[in-house]
């Protein structure tokens, strides 16, 4: 069985879908793998590194498409790379086919059989194959390390000659995989860290990494898989009025809410990055799905009565070497659970199985 990868197209793209430590993994268990030319150098993968972990480097991706079984992304294909796809092969990827069904039925139409990487179940025996996890958690980090970049101000308590300067007061919105990696890191750079989630059995992770858990009474909320399933407009204003007084006082906010499938939740609205302190900033992680922040703007760094707002996206993408490599154990642990050297084995009411695969041989199977 033929595993392939391709560079990435996307904008500012620089993760890689298969790393050298990997492919050379997945030889030892039999399987073949072929990269194109060039694709992992801006994760810092050299050819040569590929051709010495056992792959074959052919020089176009339509020469990759046209070899292999599998192909492996990190991100949905262009249309322009559905048509390189050879007919009846699979492709395992991020899709997001709640939001992309256009883009499910131009694969479907070739046969395509479809893995869509962030459908995987939260479920403990697939914790090694979640690929929102690994690059969550990296995203979290590269957070708090922009906030600290653009703050005016340092994050660590200093006492010197001249008097103590105090520390920098941090918001995180959100205690998922992100925000859990963002209070760590934002601790360990000397922060007062408080940390605001509609779920109240967020609180005791919270706290075990120091951060001051903001508690208030919303009622019940709809989850699903660990994430919020819904959240109400009338929650979402009761969440904002208590969460003002905390964000006059922030010197930075990072916001990591997402609802699968969905717009992201606005939690922070114009009037509230109204009150905040003038040299404070806002860093937006959901930007990309619409924003946490009403100003937020995908991919700049905007200024609003002197708060930064930073609306970065892919922040993993800005790690490509970690990303990348995380990105691929996920991927070798869900293909040799899917797979051996011969082919795939199809398992399809098998739960990981069932919840990723999202078309196949011509039938969509999830919409």
């Amino acid at each position: 069985m033929k595993i392939g990868t391709i560079k990435e197209s996307k904008n500012k793209e620089n993760r890689v879908a298969l790393s050298p430590d990997v492919v050379k993994n997945f030889i030892k268990q039999g399987f073949e793998c072929v990269i194109e030319k060039g694709a992992g150098l801006n994760s810092y993968f050299t050819d040569e590194s590929y051709k010495n972990a056992g792959a074959e480097i052919l020089n176009s991706a339509s020469e990759v498409c046209n070899a292999c079984d599998v192909i492996v992304k990190v991100n949905a294909p262009s249309y322009d790379e559905i048509e390189k796809l050879k007919e009846g092969s699979i492709l395992v990827s991020l899709l997001y086919h709640l939001t992309n069904p256009a883009l499910i039925a131009a694969l479907n139409a070739k046969k395509i059989s479809v893995f869509s990487t962030d459908a995987m179940p939260r479920i403990s025996r697939a914790q090694s194959m979640d690929v929102l996890s690994s690059q969550s958690n990296l995203a979290g980090y590269k957070a708090v390390i922009l906030a600290a970049d653009h703050a005016p101000k340092i994050f660590p308590m200093l006492m010197t000659a001249a008097g103590t300067i105090t520390p920098a007061r941090v918001v995180i919105f959100g205690a998922g995989v992100a925000g859990l990696q963002a209070i760590g890191t934002a601790k360990r750079l000397g922060a007062v860290v408080e940390v605001t989630d509609i779920r109240s059995e967020t609180k005791e992770q919270v706290e075990s990494l120091g951060g001051k858990f903001i508690s208030f009474d919303i009622g019940e909320v709809k989850t699903e898989g660990g994430y919020v399933k819904e959240a109400g407009e009338e929650v979402l204003k009761r969440q904002r009025e208590i969460l003002k007084k905390h964000l006059a006082t922030a010197d930075c906010v990072i916001t990591t809410a997402l609802i699968p499938g969905r717009k992201a939740p606005v939690l922070i609205t114009e009037e509230m990055v109204n009150v905040m302190k003038y040299g404070s900033l806002i860093v937006d992680m959901a930007v990309e799905q619409g924003g946490n922040c009403e100003l937020s703007k995908p991919d700049e760094i905007i200024e609003r009565n002197g708060v930064k707002i930073i609306g970065l996206t892919n922040l993993p993408g800005m790690l490509p070497q970690n990303a990348s490599e995380g990105y691929a154990k996920n991927i070798y642990n869900f293909l040799t659970h899917l797979a051996t050297k011969d082919g795939m084995k199809w398992e399809l009411e098998e739960e990981i199985t069932k919840g990723t695969l999202i078309c196949n041989k011509g039938e969509v199977l999830r919409s």
